[in-house]
């Protein structure tokens, strides 16, 4: 792996090899198919392959129209391939128990997601009890089923089952090989893989949490984790600041149904702080496409009017002028309304949920 478009064609040399293949190293899948994948044939076509990808801004289905800029690249050694496998491994939320669930296809490759969503017949499916853990009698029922020859049922297995072992003991979401390809000379070889890691769990990892590589994150995400809000990045021009994962989802929700399009999730959680709400502030702000907020907070443990001295400090602070839009519930609404009133940032209220978005809504179009 390298940064340095230069050395592809010495890493080439040294692997030694009539083929490579050049791949831009970014957190999206279908990288193929946006140019972020190419062969080469000599050190300098990789050498030349590198130049083109390395700062190359790559758009795939995953990225979002803005894409991502590539910084590093991988070069491994091409292989002549008979076929190309899916594997996978994920938590299915769509059964009662959400239990884990085995996926394979024999359609591997880059239209794996085309395959899912026109051929959905065309992936293999067999839930994996956490409770009596993986069996082999899966792993064989699953290479049938792809039509794997005899000697390579028992090797489809074993891969099974280190990938089903890796999923639970690294606290795993999602573990994918896409291709598990078969060689020319009969043999599995996992091209590619991705991983995704509970968050939560990566206390119990201190390796894997070393991995993290701020550069393939949202630089306001960045922010947002180091300040401890918890914000994810949308395509909209609604800033949200809401208490509570269930309410911000509700919101988002509301302001679409409005005719409007949130910027972000955004839980400024159960304390709300002036300085909390400081930070929340920043962090929508420097979001170029937002042009009004929505803050819609309950009282619950937190208090309204608490919340509404920490929105006054926040907006005179920072100068805020974007129009916003102001719901307080809850604990000590009525002084936050009074408080409100009393100042001079600009701002609306709502009473009503749905009012709020309409009122939003009517800013942004």
């Amino acid at each position: 792996m390298t940064k340095i478009p230069s050395q592809a064609g010495i890493i080439t040399t040294n692997l030694g090899s009539d083929r490579v293949v050049v791949k831009a190293q970014i957190h999206a899948g279908g990288r193929g198919k946006g140019g972020g994948i190419k062969l080469a044939s000599s050190p300098e076509e990789a050498e030349k392959a590198a130049y083109e990808i390395i700062g190359m801004q790559l758009v795939t289905h995953q990225t979002g129209p803005e894409g991502k800029k590539v910084k590093k690249i991988l070069i491994e050694e091409a292989k002549e391939i008979k076929q190309e496998l899916y594997l996978g491994i994920t938590i299915d939320r769509s059964q009662k128990n959400e239990q884990p669930v085995i996926m394979a296809s024999a359609s591997g490759g880059m239209n794996i997601e085309e395959v899912a969503a026109k051929s959905p017949e065309k992936i293999i499916k067999v839930a994996a009890n956490p409770v009596i853990s993986y069996s082999n009698f899966q792993g064989r029922k699953i290479a049938f089923a792809l039509g794997l020859e005899k000697p390579l049922i028992g090797e489809l297995s074993d891969i099974l089952k280190n990938l089903y072992r890796l999923f639970v003991e690294k606290d795993a979401s999602l573990v994918e090989i896409n291709p598990l390809v078969i060689t020319a000379a009969n043999r599995f070889l996992a091209l590619d893989a991705k991983i995704n890691f509970d968050d939560d769990a990566l206390y119990r990892h201190p390796r894997i949490k070393g991995l993290r590589d701020p550069d393939e994150e949202d630089p306001l995400e960045v922010i947002a984790k180091e300040t401890e809000v918890n914000y994810i990045k949308l395509d909209g021009n609604v800033g949200c600041m809401v208490n509570g994962a269930g309410l911000a989802m509700t919101t988002m929700d509301l302001i679409k149904m409005a005719g409007a399009e949130p910027a972000n999730f955004l839980d400024v959680g159960g304390t709300a702080s002036p300085e909390r709400i400081e930070r929340a502030f920043r962090i929508l702000t420097s979001d170029t496409n937002v042009r009004a907020i929505l803050v819609n907070i309950f009282g619950g443990i937190v208090r309204c009017d608490r919340v509404a001295q920490g929105i006054i400090e926040a907006a005179s602070n920072m100068d805020l002028k974007l129009p916003m839009v102001v719901r307080l519930q809850g604990t000590n609404a009525e002084e936050a309304r009074t408080i409100m009133a009393e100042s001079t940032i600009n701002f609306e209220v709502a009473e009503g949920l749905y009012e709020a978005a309409e009122k939003v809504s009517r800013m942004v179009n």
